[in-house]
């Protein structure tokens, strides 16, 4: 018999079959990424309900869109098993498009199943109409569209698996026009399948008056493009819920992560071990056990952050705490407190004498230098031990413990380890009370300068003096400056107290030269801390330029240990005072490790030398004599003048002028005066003169 089709129902069935093709692929990308289990059932089972309606639905509507000269009807109970064919082949290649793993081997197997399946669906709904005589296949075309289903199957199980990332690129149209390929496939399946299909002439199609074409064909097209954009819809609004929840929980994650380590090493921070050193305390006092908190301090951290820069710092801390990981025994924690500050709680020790060993072992780890990463270390750290419960029972008083002992080992040469003891409470509460006292000295104006005069060597006259600060506090009373210049160096405070002490010897400078005295020039020295901020010159310029004193009457002292830290830059800043009208001194000459080249580099307009040399002239006899000849003699050959600290006997001061020292000064020629002193000594030697 002699066939036709219904151009607009074959249009709608290649829509239907590209709507379920893209609705499964994006079904495959939302199951594969769900978590539980019972999700990914539930949606498997729903999601194959709404594709085995839709590819099913595509067959029927192109069946429906197949007309014969004879009225055509379906045998309901053959239509539902052809549509459970439909429903069971969907969840075949859910099931197999979303396993964890997809071999060539199953993807094959799934392929052959899936297209025998479609096929399986195709003629049982073809058997639905119950014709007599009953269609026959012609082979050829039967085959071939055997092999379109496998072969259409196939693809789009590799297709639904390639494309189940939904955060590819261009994701969507990838899938649209992946859904256009199988649906061609589909549809060319189809109507080969249909192609191959003979009705005889004078045959009766069974099924007549059973399901009616026109209604099945309106129900069958509303119900399926309801069902699968329903579907499609309610995927992605999941999978826009499941992404959200997704970022809440990462969020959630990152802020417990916040909250709990250091964003730079990724060691638990002051929170986390807070938490566990409680957790500690309520088990060894349970279980009366010992532990042991290591405070560390990393040793010229301060140099290489400021002079290295915050990136290269913080290298070095993240360098520092995962070697500092391998130091220590794995139920160890390592945290980072803030800074260079790292902290140790080592549990469960069986003596005072394993929290000693344990520190001994970080320092010979790290004395190692070089470690698997190639790189140098570049530093060191002091460590303080404070024990559980001898050294405290409580969180804050053991830290605070570790923190007093870790300052003792600094103080005791640095690299090294000190237990903490009784006594270091009074030093840690002599600190904070000095720093506390340096916080309001400024302002209320507890610092005073004296000056130390300075003779020439030949001649006794007066040849300037050198600056030296003071610091009495109403209740501390009269700090020396070997107490409160190294605490005020730690903190930072020097900066300010340094720029005080420029600009009241300017003031006092000023205030000889209105007195009608005659002009001296003040030696001021610089600190470590000060040298490395980037704009001393200027602002140091710019206060003596105010005080409205000329910069020649001001000299300013480097000593030769900070000085060679970092020569290039010495020389560097050397050349900005000079350049700026300031003469510079090295100041504790022969203490550090001077180099000859970097000396005759620096052109300094003196050397000073060190106490423990002149001392020597008495002490060492003519040994102490040649060194400081030399000394001399290398400094004339420079063009340097040098001025010796500390001689107090006559002795010293004869071999001096004998060598030609250019200047002195010291306890026997002179001790330090106040302002209003050191006035009435320039008068007296005015009018001596």
């Amino acid at each position: 018999m002699q066939s036709t089709y219904n151009f607009w129902l074959v249009a709608i069935s290649f829509a239907v079959a590209t709507l379920a093709s893209y609705t499964a692929l994006d079904l495959t990308g939302r199951i594969y990424i769900l978590a539980s289990s019972r999700q990914r059932h539930a949606w498997r089972l729903g999601g194959a309900a709404a594709l085995g309606v839709g590819i099913w639905s595509m067959h029927f509507i192109a069946m429906l869109a197949f007309s014969l000269p004879i009225p055509l009807g379906y045998d309901f109970a053959t239509t539902a098993c052809s549509l459970a064919l439909a429903i069971g082949v969907s969840y075949l290649a859910l099931t197999i498009t979303t396993r964890a793993r997809l071999t060539v081997a199953h993807l094959l197997a799934g392929g052959v199943l899936m297209g025998f399946g479609i096929a399986g669906m195709h003629y049982t709904g073809m058997a639905a109409m119950q014709m007599s005589p009953a269609i026959h296949y012609q082979p050829t075309w039967f085959a071939a569209s055997i092999a379109i289903a496998i072969g259409a199957a196939t693809a789009a199980l590799w297709i639904a698996r390639a494309l189940v990332n939904d955060g590819q690129r261009h994701v969507v149209r990838m899938r649209a026009a992946a859904a256009l390929v199988m649906a061609v496939a589909i549809t060319g399946m189809h109507y080969t399948a249909m192609a191959a299909a003979e009705f005889p002439l004078g045959a009766v199609c069974g099924a007549a008056k059973g399901v009616n074409a026109d209604w099945l064909a309106t129900t069958v097209i509303l119900f399926t493009f309801a069902i699968l954009i329903v579907t499609l819809l309610l995927s992605r609004f999941d999978a826009r819920t499941t992404f959200l929840a997704g970022a809440v929980s990462n969020l959630n994650g990152q802020i417990v992560r916040l909250a709990t380590l250091d964003t730079l090493t990724g060691l638990p921070n002051r929170t986390t071990l807070t938490d566990r050193i409680e957790r500690a305390i309520h088990s060894s006092r349970r279980q009366r056990t010992l532990f042991a908190i290591l405070f560390m301090d990393l040793d010229g951290f301060k140099t290489i952050n400021d002079s290295l820069g915050h990136s290269a710092g913080d290298q070095v801390l993240t360098a520092f705490a995962q070697r500092l990981l391998l130091c220590v025994r794995a139920t160890d924690t390592v945290a980072r407190l803030g800074g260079d500050e790292f902290v140790v709680l080592s549990e469960n020790l069986d003596s005072r004498e394993a929290a000693g060993a344990l520190a001994e072992a970080v320092l010979d780890r790290m004395r190692q230098g070089m470690w698997t990463d190639s790189q140098p270390l570049q530093v060191m750290p002091s460590i303080g031990i404070a024990l559980y419960p001898h050294d405290g029972d409580t969180v804050d008083t053991l830290l605070k413990h570790a923190d007093a002992a870790m300052y003792e080992a600094k103080r005791a040469g640095r690299s090294t380890y000190r237990f903490f003891e009784r006594s270091m409470n009074e030093a840690a509460t002599r600190t904070l009370q000095i720093q506390s006292a340096l916080h309001e000295a400024l302002a209320a104006g507890h610092f005073s300068l004296h000056f130390q005069p300075k003779f020439h060597g030949r001649a006794d006259s007066l040849a300037g003096a050198e600056a030296l600060i003071r610091l009495h506090h109403p209740q501390l009373g009269a700090l020396a400056p070997l107490e409160f210049i190294p605490i005020a160096e730690r903190s930072g405070q020097i900066v300010q107290i340094g720029y005080w002490v420029v600009r009241e010897a300017c003031r006092q400078i000023r205030s000889w030269v209105a007195q009608g005295l005659p002009p001296v020039r003040v030696a001021i020295n610089l600190s470590p801390r000060q040298l490395l901020q980037p704009d001393l010159v200027s602002s140091i310029l710019e206060i003596v330029q105010a005080e409205g004193v000329e910069c020649d009457q001001i000299m300013f002292e480097i000593t030769e240990t900070v000085a060679m830290q970092d020569a290039p830059k010495t020389i560097e800043m050397i050349r900005e005072f000079q350049a700026s009208g300031f003469e510079i001194a090295i100041d504790d000459f022969g203490t550090g490790y001077s180099s000859l080249a970097y000396l005759q580099r620096f052109r300094v307009k003196q050397l000073k030398i060190d106490r423990f040399f002149t001392n020597g002239l008495d002490e060492h006899g003519p040994e102490g004599s040649a060194i400081v000849s030399a000394i001399i003699a290398l400094a004339h050959s420079l063009e340097m003048d040098v001025v010796a600290e500390g001689v107090e006997t006559e002795s010293q001061r004869d071999i001096l002028r004998t060598m030609r020292c250019d200047e002195m000064q010291g306890f026997l020629l002179g001790k330090p005066l106040s302002a209003e002193d050191f006035g009435d000594l320039l008068r007296e030697r005015a009018e001596a003169a």
